[in-house]
């Protein structure tokens, strides 16, 4: 239910970014416009996934289903992972990979999580690991 959730705040977000983009190009771009404008988006959906991670390890909708996203050893995520984790999920997730690599992982977690050295854990665990 999470990554449902992720996935409209996402699309809001994509949304009023290409709008902002659209009103300031004042037509749908084309060409090398339309690739700009496609790293435009990563960017953006880079920016606020990133800065969520590194900022108590969590988005909105991971705040709200009590998730939070650590490193392996328990500590939290700092930029360079954050971005790597980014940069993995898109191919993770766009190709299902990731999500068929959850159900057989002995800790379901995703392949862009594992290979990012993350995971993604409760709330009350990521707070009873940093304690330790």
């Amino acid at each position: 239910m999470s990554m449902l959730y992720e996935s409209i705040l996402a699309f809001s977000i994509a949304f009023f970014a290409a709008w902002a983009f659209y009103w300031i190009w004042g037509t749908r771009p084309s060409g090398n416009a339309r690739l700009g404008f496609q790293l435009y988006l990563f960017a953006v959906l880079g920016l606020y996934f990133v800065t969520s991670w590194r900022h108590g390890g969590r988005t909105l909708p991971m705040q709200t289903w009590k998730l939070r996203m650590i490193r392996e050893n328990g500590q939290p995520v700092g930029l360079g992972r954050a971005i790597w984790r980014y940069a993995l999920a898109w191919p993770s997730l766009l190709l299902c990979v990731g999500l068929l690599w959850a159900l057989v992982d002995r800790d379901r977690q995703f392949l862009h999580d594992r290979l990012a050295g993350t995971r993604i854990v409760l709330n009350d665990a990521a707070a009873n690991q940093l304690d330790t």
